[in-house]
């Protein structure tokens, strides 16, 4: 079956820089997917109020701000569709507008619609970070983080963080499609962060995996003084990984997110493609 993975662009208030088009481009072509682009734009609700138009011209403010989110967007679109033809990736595209508190909801529900997320990551951006939330946690689909300063190189080794959880588990079963695509598995186990249930977790998984015929290692490490995603990261890298799977931990609070150690240190510091399954 072929994937179909979907790129979510909100260009309000920073939006991502030109390396998403490319980023996102590179892993639909390594996983044979169509790349569907959602454009979402800021329109504002205009403000009727004298002092404010006299004092603060809000209304010329709200205007060159959908300028701009219009602006950037058609650019962006025009990045991924000039990316796609030169890969031969099928792509489609469309655009639609949202009030500033809806950007990201809207962007979270479309998401649901498709087999794979795929989400630029910039540090320093809060639109990227707030995006990146929204759709791990709202999409109930899994996502790809694209750090922006990272070339995406072949993907055909996959890391699994493995801790013998449920987020875990489902974590492995939303990315089937793209180990089936792989040629190796490394399983990922930190020994020294909580307690496990079971000590050979690890070994367990990659036993499984080999017998439905990937190529699949168990690694334990410790994490130290390190915080716990970043070990995972830098292992992954050190193995030769291309990109890192793992379980997103959290709960809503009145639409905020409070997040699991290692998602949180993976959102904070994105050092390779990451997939997230909530």
């Amino acid at each position: 079956m072929k994937l179909k993975a979907f790129l979510p662009l909100v260009t309000h208030p920073d939006p991502n820089s030109d390396a998403v088009a490319a980023h996102a481009v590179a892993v639909a072509r390594q996983f044979g997917a169509d790349l569907h682009v959602l454009v979402v734009n800021v329109d504002i609700p205009p403000v009727s109020n004298a002092l404010s138009d006299l004092l603060l011209d809000l209304p010329n403010k709200i205007r060159q701000a959908e300028e701009q989110s219009r602006a950037r967007g058609a650019h962006l679109l025009d990045r991924v569709e000039h990316q796609a033809s030169a890969a031969g990736v099928p792509l489609s595209t469309e655009e639609v507008s949202a009030g500033p508190a809806f950007l990201y909801e809207k962007a979270a529900t479309s998401a649901r619609y498709f087999d794979l997320d795929l989400v630029g990551w910039e540090k320093g951006n809060p639109t990227s970070r707030t995006l990146a939330e929204a759709v791990i946690f709202g999409a109930g689909r899994p996502t790809i983080l694209l750090p922006e300063h990272c070339d995406i190189g072949t993907l055909k080794h996959v890391a699994i963080a493995w801790d013998g959880s449920r987020v875990a588990a489902r974590a492995v079963a939303d990315a089937q499609p793209l180990l089936a695509r792989c040629e190796a598995v490394s399983v990922i186990t930190v020994i020294d962060e909580k307690p496990l249930a079971e000590l050979d977790a690890g070994e367990r998984l990659a036993d499984g995996l080999r017998k439905r015929g990937l190529q699949a290692e168990a690694t334990r490490i410790k994490a130290g003084d390190a915080p716990v995603g970043v070990t995972l990261q830098e292992q992954a890298i050190q193995l030769g990984a291309g990109l890192l799977v793992m379980g997103g931990y959290g709960h809503s609070r009145v639409r905020d997110f409070i997040l699991g150690g290692a998602t949180e240190a993976v959102l904070d510091d994105l050092r390779l493609p990451v997939l997230l399954s909530h």
